[in-house]
């Protein structure tokens, strides 16, 4: 009996717990909460993060880092349907595209892996009101490594 039990906590927690939702295109209404746009405190203007509403099956997401003036690095972000589950798909500046697998969404948060990219293996968004902790996980070199990218919603006027 208590091997019993043991396996059917072990399932769902695999499972993400009984509230998981579906990983599937029809969740992605379920990651609105990363629509808009986001800075890091005391970064220089034009950095960031946006990320436009779910439509049509997606949302679709762009990153810019500037330093001294100058664009040093950027990101094209999609959430989509990859092979019948949703996936981050990411296509950074000078960096093939990679996808990882949206592996739970509870509220306003997800976690997305795929365990076969060099690093990170593993990428965290979780909002709280005004705040979003994006939070890039996993090793490198044999060694555990983590980041992580506190955010504050800003205005998305141009300017």
């Amino acid at each position: 009996m208590k091997t019993a039990l043991a396996a059917a906590a072990a399932a769902v927690l695999a499972a993400g717990g009984a509230a998981a939702a579906p990983l599937n295109a029809d969740a992605i209404g379920q990651l609105g909460w990363l629509a808009g746009c986001w800075a890091a405190p005391g970064a220089e203007a034009g950095s960031g993060e946006q990320w436009m509403a779910p439509a049509g099956g997606t949302l679709l997401g762009m990153s810019r880092t500037v330093k001294n003036g100058k664009t040093t690095a950027w990101e094209f972000l999609q959430i989509r349907e990859v092979d019948g589950q949703l996936a981050y798909v990411a296509k950074p500046h000078s960096q093939p595209e990679a996808s990882f697998k949206l592996v739970s969404v509870e509220g306003s948060s997800a976690v997305f892996e795929n365990p076969q990219h060099d690093f990170p293996q593993r990428i965290i968004y979780k909002r709280e009101g005004d705040k979003l902790q994006a939070r890039i996980e996993g090793t490198m070199n044999g060694k555990a490594r983590g980041k992580d990218f506190p955010l504050q919603r800003v205005s998305c006027e141009g300017k």
